[in-house]
This record gives C-alpha cells, sequence and structure tokens, in this order.
C-alpha cells in the first residue's frame, strides 16, 4: 500500500517564489522535494518548515545520504521562499 508523501506547508509558496523569479521546477518527492533548473543549471531543494523547531527542520539520514552521493553538485536546505530565491542567486 503507498502513502501520500508529506508535503511541508510552505512548499507551494517556496514554489511560487522559484518560478516567479524564472526558475523551472519539478516536484520529486523523495528523497528530496524539488528539483531546480535556473540560468542552464540545475539545483536540488529540500524545503523544510520553518514554522517547524530546528530539529524538525533538518535532512532526514536518506536526504544527507543521497547528497552525498553527488558531491559536486548543487543542493540547499530551504525553509521558505526567500532561502529558496537566495539558493538559486536571486537575492544575497
Amino acid at each position: 500500500m503507498r502513502y501520500a508523501l508529506r508535503v511541508d506547508a510552505n512548499q507551494a509558496a517556496v514554489i511560487s517564489a522559484l518560478e516567479a523569479a524564472g526558475a523551472t521546477v519539478q516536484v520529486v518527492g523523495k528523497p528530496l522535494d524539488l528539483l531546480v533548473g535556473i540560468r542552464n543549471q540545475f539545483i536540488l531543494i529540500e524545503v523544510k518548515d520553518g514554522a517547524k523547531v530546528k530539529s524538525a527542520q533538518k535532512p532526514t539520514n536518506a536526504q544527507t545520504k543521497f547528497f552525498e552521493r553527488f558531491p559536486g553538485y548543487p543542493w540547499a536546505v530551504v525553509d521558505g521562499p526567500e532561502a529558496a530565491l537566495r539558493a538559486i542567486g536571486c537575492i544575497k
């Protein structure tokens, strides 16, 4: 039996901000949330709910192992739209 993936409450706002900045966004789901393309590059993004305690915002073991399998590839853990825009270089 398959269960629906949990989506962070702020994921839609993050996607909207990225798309408004000109990025193409693909929801991946597992082991991370988003594949984002901008300026002919990809970045892997994991969205965490910024309203939760910091310990709940850390990447899971599966996510950490995934990122370790792709050293040198850009990735980010973001807690909201501003952090996502920072991750793709649209704001400082």
